[in-house]
C-alpha cells in the first residue's frame, strides 16, 4: 500500500516546480537511502555540521557553510548574525535588538512573499526592514541612501522569479553596501545551480534551499565568508535553537551534494531540453494552443513549456484550464504564466515520461 492510499492523500503531478505546498521536490535513491540510515544512528551534531561545512565549501567555492532548518530560517539567522555576531550576550538577547544595528535595507521589489513575507523573516530576528526604491526598480543611489543609516545591519537582496522591477546589478549593489561597511545577505532559495554566481557578487552570505533542485530533505544552506557563517552557527545558542537542522537533514544534504557533483551537467541539460521540446511539439497540436519553450527568468539551466491559449479557439481560458487540471485525479499543478496573459507554464524537471503523458492526455481531454 502506497503512502497516498494509506493516509488518504491526493495523488498529484507537480509541474509547478519545487513548490513548498506540494512537498517541494523528490529525492533520489542515494538521498533516501542515506536519510533512512541516519534515522537509525546517533551522531555528534557538531561533527556532522563540520562535515557539512567542508562539503558546502567544496561544492560552492565559499569559505564556509552550514545547514539550518530551511531557507526562510536561513534569512532570519543571517540577519541575526549581522546584528549579534558571535557575542553570547547579544545572541541570547535576540529578538530584543536593543543597542544593536537593526535596520535591514532591501529594495522594495525584493520584498517578496514566498508563503510569508520576507520582511517577517527579518522581523523574527528583531530587525527592522527598511525598503528603498519602488516596485518599479531601485538605483545605487537608493541603496546608498538607505545604507547611510547609522543602525544599518545588512543589505538583503533576493534572487528569485518573484522579484519585481529593475535594479542595479547584484555585484554593484554589494559594492555599495561594502563601501558603507555593511554586510550583504542574498536570498537565493531556488538558486543552488547558480550559487557560485551569487557568491561571485561578493555577498557575505548566500542562502539556498537543500530541498528544491538538490533534492535533500528540508534544509537551508547558508554559505559565504567564514566569519559570518560562524556567526550564523552561533545563533544556535539563541533563536536558532528553534531553527536547527536535524541529523537526517544534514546527512541528506551531504548525500544530495555528492549526487549533484556526480551529475554530468551537459547530459542533464540535454535531457531536460529534449523533454520540454517533445512536450511543446505534442501540446502545440491542440486547438487554440501555442506552445513554446521559455527560459527560467533567473538563469536556471533549463526551460519550461509555455502554453498560450487563444480563448476564441480553445475550449477554456487559462484560469479554467488550471482549475480543471487540478480537479482531476491525479491532480495536475501547473505554474501561472505572465500577468494578464492567457498562459500556463509546465516545469518538467522532476517528472517521469509516464507523468508527462498523463498531463498531455488530460490536456487533450479538456481542450479537444
Amino acid at each position: 500500500m502506497g503512502l497516498h492510499t494509506a493516509y488518504g492523500l491526493s495523488r498529484i503531478i507537480n509541474a509547478r516546480g519545487p513548490y513548498t505546498p506540494l512537498g517541494v521536490s523528490r529525492s533520489g535513491e542515494a538521498v533516501t537511502t542515506a536519510v533512512a540510515g541516519a534515522l537509525a544512528e546517533f551522531f555528534v551534531m557538531d561533527e556532522l555540521q563540520e562535515a557539512a561545512d567542508r562539503a558546502l565549501a567544496r561544492f560552492t567555492g565559499a569559505e564556509a557553510g552550514t545547514v539550518v532548518h530551511c531557507t526562510a530560517s536561513g534569512i532570519t539567522l543571517a540577519v541575526a548574525a549581522a546584528m549579534a555576531g558571535e557575542d553570547p550576550e547579544r545572541v541570547a538577547a535576540l529578538p530584543d535588538a536593543t543597542g544593536m544595528p537593526r535596520a535591514v535595507v532591501l529594495p522594495a521589489g525584493h520584498a517578496v512573499d514566498y508563503g510569508h513575507p520576507i520582511e517577517q523573516a527579518v522581523r523574527l530576528a528583531g530587525a527592522l526592514p527598511v525598503q528603498v526604491g519602488t516596485e518599479a526598480g531601485f538605483t545605487v543611489e537608493d541603496l546608498a541612501a538607505g545604507l547611510a543609516r547609522p543602525d544599518a545591519a545588512c543589505l538583503l537582496l533576493v534572487s528569485s522569479r518573484l522579484v519585481r522591477g529593475a535594479g542595479a546589478e547584484l555585484a554593484e549593489a554589494v559594492a555599495v553596501a561594502h563601501r558603507r561597511g555593511v554586510p550583504v545577505v542574498v536570498d537565493g532559495a531556488a538558486q543552488d545551480f547558480r550559487v557560485g554566481e551569487l557568491l561571485g557578487s561578493g555577498a557575505d552570505l548566500v542562502t539556498v534551499s537543500g530541498q528544491k533542485y538538490l533534492g535533500s530533505p528540508t534544509a537551508g544552506l547558508v554559505v559565504g565568508r567564514s566569519g559570518p557563517v560562524a556567526a550564523v552557527r552561533a545563533q544556535e545558542r539563541g533563536i536558532g535553537r528553534a531553527m536547527k537542522a536535524s541529523k537526517e537533514a544534514v546527512i541528506g544534504v551531504l548525500a544530495a551534494l555528492e549526487e549533484r557533483q556526480g551529475l554530468d551537467m551537459a547530459v542533464w541539460r540535454r535531457q531536460q531540453a529534449e523533454k520540454v521540446a517533445d512536450f511543446v511539439a505534442r501540446a502545440g497540436g491542440l486547438p487554440g494552443v501555442t506552445a513554446s519553450c521559455v527560459p527560467d527568468p533567473t538563469g536556471l539551466p533549463f526551460d519550461r513549456a509555455c502554453l498560450a491559449l487563444d480563448t476564441e479557439v480553445a475550449a477554456m481560458d487559462s484560469a479554467a484550464l488550471d482549475k480543471a487540471l487540478r480537479a482531476g485525479s491525479p491532480s495536475i499543478w501547473a505554474m501561472p504564466g505572465r500577468r494578464d496573459a492567457e498562459e500556463l507554464l509546465f516545469e518538467l524537471v522532476p517528472l517521469t515520461p509516464d507523468e508527462i503523458d498523463v498531463i498531455l492526455d488530460r490536456l487533450g481531454e479538456l481542450l479537444l
